[in-house]
């Protein structure tokens, strides 16, 4: 006799029979329960046959579902276990919303790839002004971190607050703060990248360096007076892969100027970003030249 032929007590479904009452195979059954997802209400000891009871049709069927969106198995089993319907649905919403705001992502730069793949770049490099500025010494202090796209955008928000709030004990804020990549950040590549915040004082900003001990990497350093070649970018065209467009543009303006790249990319914030709505122009992304 197979486990699919059991005779099931009065409470209790053979996996065949549940399988198909549930809409489902019984080796999605035995997956689900390898994976946690789905327990069978009772295993026999010496048979090794799955039971279960008729109240775990729908959780069958919810797994299914769940499944189909491409969920990750943490999340299914947070929207499982969830102790009622409105909890279940909001963990679902949590989810979805990610899904959304990653295929935007994944449509604005298939449009970008569109651009690259047609020869359009030059179209859209002449919708940025790309002008040149004369950047003074500045005392920095700074937070360095090696960082995946992804994780990107929450540490720039944590790290420049981190040193905006140092700051304060540094003779304060003397200039815009700003981010500089010392090498590409992407999903594959982590950087790093540095958090800087120009300060007045430099003693000052030592000693607090030194009273931060390890902590999040910070550092003072004093950057040399230079020239910057940048343009200037809304709210919207910071978000990734726009920006790269933007940096593409200064990139491709340089030697067209007979000027030469002397150091790594940068963005320099210089607006209030939350105050900020998506067409106020925010940030300059800027190469140092010579």
């Amino acid at each position: 006799m197979t486990e699919d032929e059991a005779v099931d007590e009065d409470e209790l479904l053979t996996i065949g029979v549940f399988a198909a009452r549930a809409r489902l195979s019984a080796k999605a059954l035995r997956l689900y329960d390898r994976l946690g997802l789905l327990a069978p209400a009772q295993v026999d000891e010496v048979s090794g046959y799955r039971y279960y009871r008729t109240d775990q049709i729908e959780g069958a069927r919810l797994v299914a579902l769940l499944r189909q969106l491409d969920m990750p198995l943490a999340r299914i089993a947070e929207v499982v276990e969830a102790p009622d319907g409105a909890t279940a649905v909001t963990r679902l919403d949590a989810f979805w919303t990610e899904v959304e705001a990653r295929v935007a992502g994944q449509r604005t730069l298939a449009e970008y790839l569109r651009g690259r793949l047609s020869g359009r770049n030059s179209e859209m490099y002449e919708k940025f002004v790309v002008e040149t500025v004369d950047a003074p010494e500045q005392v920095l202090i700074t937070e360095t971190r090696h960082v995946l796209a992804g994780e990107l955008p929450a540490w720039i928000g944590s790290s420049l607050g981190r040193l905006e709030e140092g700051s304060r004990e540094c003779g304060g804020m003397t200039g815009a703060p700003f981010v500089v990549y010392h090498s590409d950040v992407s999903m594959e590549s982590d950087g790093p990248a540095e958090s800087c915040v120009p300060v007045a004082d430099e003693a000052a900003a030592r000693a607090w360096v030194e009273k931060q001990g390890r902590t999040h990497a910070v550092k003072v350093r004093v950057e040399p007076a230079q020239r910057l070649a940048y343009t200037r970018i809304t709210k919207a065209q910071v978000a990734h892969p726009q920006i790269l467009t933007a940096f593409e543009a200064v990139e491709e303006w340089i030697p067209r100027q007979g000027l030469r790249m002397a150091g790594p990319c940068r963005e320099i914030y210089f607006a209030d970003w939350d105050a900020a709505g998506p067409e106020d122009a925010v940030c300059d992304v800027a190469f140092p030249v010579k």
